[in-house]
């Protein structure tokens, strides 16, 4: 049975170059970075010299980065610390964002936190005359926390647009870009962002390992108490070999970025053509069709009818995707971002997200999408 895997914005496979530079690090730096004898200096100096890489990369300084333990705590550790550090009292988000950022907002409120949502557009993105609306009535210290790739329609933020409002407005903007970290080049020097995060394992990566940016002068509190590590913003022994992995990915993703990404459109784009001429009556949720306006690696596809065993009859054919739809079999809630743009009817047809790394192939396409038109045929 062939194997294929086109669930990339769940996970990405390790990178060879990745395994081979973990295994090296575990069996040569395996000390405590806390220790101070050589075996702990050696780990601590790698560290550090990874923290320098990544700060490279993303135009920024190593003192604005803290090692996490993926995007999830970044997200807490950034919204936690603007409340309860830096005086905000207001935090406008979205409903698309990711339940990390969601559920985290909503215990902030639990606590005394003004929230507003910003409207969503019929096409899945955000209502950028709504949000100066929501600053302009307001005069509370406010957080803008919109994520820059959505994580299941692959809606691409503007971030101009957004930097521009919190600028005029002097709010503070926390981003959630676990998927476009690796994707995408940002270069924090010149883009007024104060927070992102980052998780390793959506480019290529280890699990387990992420980094939270908090911009020069916003001020970093720890969340997790105990030793000094991470220059006394984070407990905990650091994971040596998952931060070496983390950023060999990064630097292997970035070097090569210009040639995946050419190559991840093109993919896309053929994707989209084929499943248009075989399955004709098939919608593309939110502007995910849109290569401009949405991220190269996604492609969430509606289907005309409610196929609650599709995906259970795909991965018995070897292919791994995820679902999205509404009411997709398995789930009690459904998909929050389908559920805030789709109409009631749409809803109640499958929806399924079918997401791209430079290591999926035309022939591994073509694939997923034969079988999918021969399921979704038989169900006529």
């Amino acid at each position: 049975m062939k194997r294929v895997y086109l669930d990339n914005a769940a996970t990405t496979p390790l990178l060879p170059e990745v395994t081979e530079a973990m295994i090296q690090s575990m069996t040569n730096t395996f000390g405590n970075p806390s220790s101070t004898h050589t075996f702990g200096r050696g780990a601590k100096a790698v560290i550090e010299n990874a923290r320098k890489n990544i700060a490279k990369h993303l135009g920024c300084t190593t003192s604005e980065l803290v090692f996490t333990s993926g995007g999830t705590e970044a997200d807490n550790f950034i919204l936690k610390n603007a409340v309860q550090h830096l005086g905000v009292e207001h935090i406008i988000t979205s409903t698309l964002e990711h339940h990390a950022v969601l559920h985290t907002i909503n215990f902030l409120a639990t606590k005394g936190t003004e929230i507003s949502y910003v409207n969503t557009l019929e096409n899945g993105s955000i209502d950028y005359k709504h949000l100066e609306r929501l600053l302009q009535n307001n005069n509370k210290k406010t957080l803008i926390s919109l994520m820059h790739v959505n994580n299941e329609i692959g809606t691409i933020l503007e971030l101009s647009k957004v930097i521009a409002l919190k600028q005029k407005y002097k709010a503070l903007f926390h981003s959630d870009t676990v998927q476009s970290i690796g994707h995408f080049d940002l270069n924090l020097s010149t883009c007024d962002i104060d927070f992102i995060v980052a998780a390793a394992h959506k480019f290529h990566g280890p699990k387990g390992i992420g980094f939270a940016y908090f911009r020069k002068g916003t001020g970093i509190h720890p969340e997790i108490l105990g030793g000094e590590q991470e220059r006394g913003s984070r407990a905990g022994t650091e994971n040596t070999s998952a931060i070496v992995g983390m950023d060999k990915a990064l630097s292997v993703c970035l070097k090569n970025l210009v040639k995946d990404t050419a190559y991840l459109k093109n993919l896309k784009e053929y994707s989209i053509a084929e499943i248009k001429q075989k399955l004709p009556s098939i919608k593309f949720n939110g502007v995910s069709e849109d290569l401009n306006l949405s991220t190269h690696t996604i492609l969430n596809i509606q289907l005309e009818k409610d196929l609650p065993m599709l995906l259970f009859q795909l991965d018995m054919k070897g292919i791994a995707i995820s679902g999205g739809s509404a009411c997709q079999s398995g789930s009690h809630k459904g998909s929050h971002v389908l559920q805030s743009f789709l109409s009631d009817q749409a809803q109640k047809n499958t929806s399924v997200r079918v997401s791209f790394s430079k290591q999926t192939s035309k022939e591994q396409v073509d694939y997923f999408i034969q079988e999918m038109v021969t399921l979704v045929s038989q169900k006529k």
